[in-house]
């Protein structure tokens, strides 16, 4: 059993920085995938960047070179630095993790809203 916990949302001015963090508590695994998806009102949920333990990244094109996924494998963290934001970044931030076997997220955080005005 795996149980994420996002923080770090609010608001900030667009071209502004902000970092989430999501705590993972259970049991873990060394073939683990962690990622952060986000999800804006009335659009489904999209898929932003994702990293291994051996820091094997990927990232959406919507978010590269403004983003970076990062973890804290001592403290269970993970990192999410966002840099640039723009006003189309406005949503709900989710953490998530699967292993690296299966093709499906069955591990989700609650959410963190972000919010970045004009």
């Amino acid at each position: 059993q795996v149980q994420l916990v996002e923080s770090g949302g609010g608001l900030v001015q667009a071209g502004g920085s902000l970092k989430l963090s999501c705590a993972a508590s259970g049991r873990s695994f060394s073939d683990y995938i962690m990622a952060w998806f986000r999800q804006a009102p009335g659009k489904e949920r999209e898929f932003l960047a994702s990293m291994w333990v051996g820091n094997i990244k990927t990232y959406a094109d919507s978010v590269k070179g403004r983003f970076t996924i990062s973890r804290n494998n001592p403290m269970n963290t993970v990192y999410l630095q966002m840099n640039s934001l723009k006003p189309e970044d406005t949503a709900v931030y989710y953490c998530a993790t699967k292993r690296r076997t299966t093709s499906e997220y069955p591990y989700w955080g609650q959410g963190t809203q972000v919010t970045v005005s004009s």
